[in-house]
């Protein structure tokens, strides 16, 4: 299974595939997915084809416990950020890394 990805490895990532600044591409990031919440947040849909739909999603007001007494809660209704990947994003296979040519043994 792969490591978790931080926002400071994306940003570096990006900096170097597409060969801008890490200020450049920290920004880009940012416009980004303050874009997608923005839209989102406003009841909207964002989809990116071959990777998946970003979405609302609201939870109905509900009775829950508290753990510590057992007693009864009043949960209120709230919205939350949905994500469903597309099916080429969850079958997507991670490309293989160049090898680089072993160093020291000349033919």
């Amino acid at each position: 299974m792969a490591e978790n990805l931080t926002k400071a490895e994306l940003v570096d990532a990006v900096a170097k595939t597409a060969d801008i600044t890490k200020a450049a591409a920290a920004a880009a990031i940012g416009c980004f997915l303050e874009s997608i919440a923005g839209h989102v947040g406003k009841g909207g849909k964002v989809t990116l084809v071959g990777f998946g739909t970003f979405s609302q999603k609201t939870r109905k007001a509900r009775t829950g416990r508290n753990p510590q007494t057992g007693a009864p809660i009043k949960i209120a209704a709230s919205k939350s950020m949905s994500f469903k990947a597309s099916k080429a994003a969850k079958t997507a296979k991670p490309k293989a890394a160049k090898k680089a040519a072993p160093k020291g043994k000349k033919k």
